[in-house]
């Protein structure tokens, strides 16, 4: 059974040459269920009830028993009144006919009307959100069931249309990653620079790999699911929608979408405060943006400054760069005639990479960095920081690695600026290292690893990277 609606893909991420593209088969079953879901029927009040709060209707017929309400109900599938409670004077419930029975739900009031999760403008659309929900899983539950056992997902538009297009821009924008030469490892015996010099990262470093961003969604008009070809069924909140690539899926469905989500670029709202996985694949770039522009500036004019990175640019200035880029992306003007003081620039990178929702140095792998800055052994310590690095998702990954670059020149100018590597990792330590749980006692505890960690990434950057 087909649906030839064109509304069903309203909202996807999805475009293609026609010619190329052939419509999936969208499954109807669940629509013509919803289409015969009974409709709900009022039953009013016949007398005026005092006790009515203002933001019930006539629906409310004051404390009645159980029994009496049943009997008012009795016959009209889809039937439904407001009680309140006998048990509990003060409280509400929406007594419903379905399935030749009454069924009794506990009802809440906060601005909008509940009985779950869902939350409502009237009791009408409650009811009718109701009577959907429980015609179609009692119609359809062994087909609920099994709809995600046989998904065409990956003969969906989506997969199809995009896995050419993913590894041409990724093979397009990355730039081969540096590596270290068998003339070092003949040099120097250590393990991990003989490991570093022979291991082949290229394909790490391609697969930048993530997660769709699944918010809840209300869809107008008829939607499918781009995982299973299933309608969505439903008043509300009938899925859920990537806010990254606007894929949408039903809720269940969307615990079995694969790690592909290809951020559009119209739908990232900022740059700052984005997932750093998220910005640099919407922009088709290794790294973001804005972390290229401000070293790329830094190293042009202030390389010599001093106290670079410590010093602070004025808050307002820094606060006008971020949302320079935030309105104009790679269009920003950062440049001395718009920000004489290179300390502007560097604050506008600091407060970058402190403002990502995942850190550079990712929650996840926190730990495992505080433990290897705590190893005693200089040899076992920079194994153990290296091995953790290989952990990282690509993006952070190669963020990273630029930035400790960067950092290794800029210490090749202390006599200038006063920064060597134990400085930058005071400063850049809490930067790129933030504890999961916002801990203040743990992170004055941690400083001092998290300082390590980025002075011996600076001091051994060609090693580690």
């Amino acid at each position: 059974m087909a649906a030839s609606s064109n509304s069903s893909l309203s909202g996807s991420s999805v475009s293609s040459d026609p010619e190329d593209y052939q419509p999936p088969i969208w499954k109807s079953y669940l629509y013509q269920l919803q289409q015969e879901a009974p409709r709900p029927k009022r039953i009013t009040c016949p007398q005026e009830m005092e006790s009515r709060p203002k933001y019930y209707g006539r629906e409310f017929h004051g404390m009645i028993p159980r029994e009496y309400a049943d009997e008012l109900l009795a016959g009209a599938e889809g039937a439904y009144l407001i009680r309140e409670s006998q048990r509990q004077p003060g409280t509400h419930t929406l007594a419903l006919r379905f399935g030749h029975q009454t069924l009794n739900y506990r009802l809440f009031y906060d601005g909008k009307h509940f009985v779950g999760e869902k939350r409502f403008e009237s009791v009408h659309d409650l009811v009718t959100d109701a009577l959907i929900t429980l015609y179609i899983e009692t119609k359809a539950a062994e087909y609920i069931a099994k709809m995600t056992t046989n998904p065409i997902y990956e003969h969906l538009g989506y997969t199809s249309l995009l896995k050419d297009k993913m590894v041409h821009r990724l093979s397009r924008g990355r730039r081969e990653p540096r590596r270290v030469t068998f003339q070092r490892d003949e040099r120097i015996s250590s393990p991990l620079v003989r490991r570093s010099a022979l291991k082949d990262t290229p394909e790490k470093q391609c697969s930048y790999e993530k997660i769709h961003n699944f918010k809840v969604h209300t869809f107008r008009g008829p939607h499918w699911c781009e995982y299973c070809a299933n309608f969505m069924w439903g008043l509300i909140a009938q899925g859920v929608r990537c806010s990254d690539c606007g894929l949408n899926v039903h809720k269940q469905c969307s615990k079995l979408v694969p790690s592909d989500c290809q951020p559009d670029l119209r739908r990232i709202k900022k740059v700052f405060s984005c997932d750093l996985t998220t910005l640099v694949k919407a922009h088709n770039t290794t790294r973001p943006m804005v972390v290229d522009m401000c070293i790329q500036e830094i190293e042009l004019r202030g390389m010599k400054s001093e106290g670079l990175y410590r010093v602070s640019g004025f808050s307002e200035h820094i606060e006008d760069v971020r949302l320079s880029f935030d309105r104009d992306g790679e269009k920003a003007d950062i440049s001395a005639s718009a920000y004489a003081d290179i300390n502007i620039i560097a604050g506008a990178l600091k407060l970058y990479l402190r403002d990502l929702p995942i850190p550079v140095i990712t929650f996840d792998l926190y730990s495992k960095f505080i433990q290897a800055a705590k190893i005693p052994n200089a040899e076992t310590r920079l194994e153990a920081i290296h091995e953790s690095l290989l952990q990282l998702p690509p993006a952070h990954y190669e963020t990273l690695r630029y930035l400790m670059a960067h950092l290794k020149r800029v210490t090749l100018f202390e006599k200038d600026n006063l920064m060597n590597a134990e400085n930058l990792g005071i400063v850049f330590g809490p930067t790129l290292m933030q504890p999961p749980e916002m801990n203040a006692l743990t992170t004055l505890n941690d400083m001092r690893q998290q300082k390590l960690v980025v002075q011996l990434m600076i001091e051994h950057e060609d090693v580690l990277f």
